[in-house]
């Protein structure tokens, strides 16, 4: 397929047949696997694992958000174009879509605690572009070939599965982001060792809730680009997760011998 056709199907999301959309998310799926031994090696460098050999540098906070808005604006663009996006499931799923990205890109990098703090241009990019394509591919299965997500989709066993999958995710993940969020004072800096409930057993809680969470996501809405973004979180986190699980015990001289990364009594 040319070039300009492609671009085409892209502007107008009502174009791609489902054949077509099914293998581009199963390369898509395909991707985030193999992505999954790099991150494994090379973590991101912000947050605690920052680093200036990355290049250009962008504020913390704004960057944040910068990164995250494709999965508002993109997403729902797509969502809209879509000729079943009227349709009861599909502006439920929209709305649990809209609320966690509200919350993670507007709300919790206000909250952060993050003055003088950068990250790389080049995190902010990567994370740009795959929201761009995990928003296009979601919105596009929800909308555009949603035909399925009607009233009678609220009766289907994985819907409510999956719902309950993803609503757990975000009540660790929230309670976790709160309990990190509140660890150090106005003013104070450094890192302090997280205690209580999921902390106990392992150092990323809210790692394991989003993941939880788009697992959720997957069994509910039940297609490929649901699944893809199951994967695609799995493979940034887990990594992460161990990432962070290191640095705990490397720089924390107290920091719990039997704690887990992100899975307890197991990884």
């Amino acid at each position: 397929m040319p070039t300009h056709v492609y671009l085409l199907v892209l502007l107008n999301p009502q174009l791609i047949d489902a054949h077509s959309f099914n293998i581009v998310a199963i390369i898509w799926i395909a991707i985030g696997v193999g992505v999954l031994p790099l991150t494994l090696f090379v973590t991101a460098p912000f947050g605690r694992h920052a680093s200036q050999k990355f290049g250009p540098q962008f504020a913390n906070r704004l960057g944040w958000i910068l990164m995250e808005s494709p999965a508002i604006w993109f997403f729902s663009w797509v969502f809209f174009s879509g000729v079943h996006a009227g349709t009861p499931a599909a502006w439920f799923l929209w709305g649990l879509w809209m609320v966690h990205y509200l919350h993670r890109g507007v709300i919790y990098p206000i909250r952060i605690r993050t003055r003088g703090k950068q990250m790389p241009v080049l995190v902010i990019a990567m994370a740009f572009f795959f929201q761009i394509v995990n928003g296009y591919l979601n919105g596009v299965a929800l909308s555009s070939l949603g035909l399925k997500y009607t009233s009678s989709w609220f009766s289907q066993p994985v819907f409510w599965i999956g719902l309950m999958l993803f609503a757990t995710g975000v009540a660790v993940n929230l309670k976790a982001d709160d309990t990190l969020l509140n660890l150090r004072k106005h003013g104070e800096t450094g890192y302090r060792i997280p205690q209580g409930r999921l902390f106990d057993k392992i150092s990323c809680p809210n790692f394991l809730g989003e993941i939880v969470q788009w697992t959720g996501w997957a069994v509910m809405c039940w297609n490929l680009a649901a699944l893809s973004f199951a994967v695609w979180t799995f493979a940034n986190l887990v990594p992460r997760a161990l990432a962070h699980h290191r640095w705990y015990q490397q720089n924390l001289d107290e920091y719990p011998s039997e704690r887990k990364a992100i899975f307890p009594g197991l990884l």
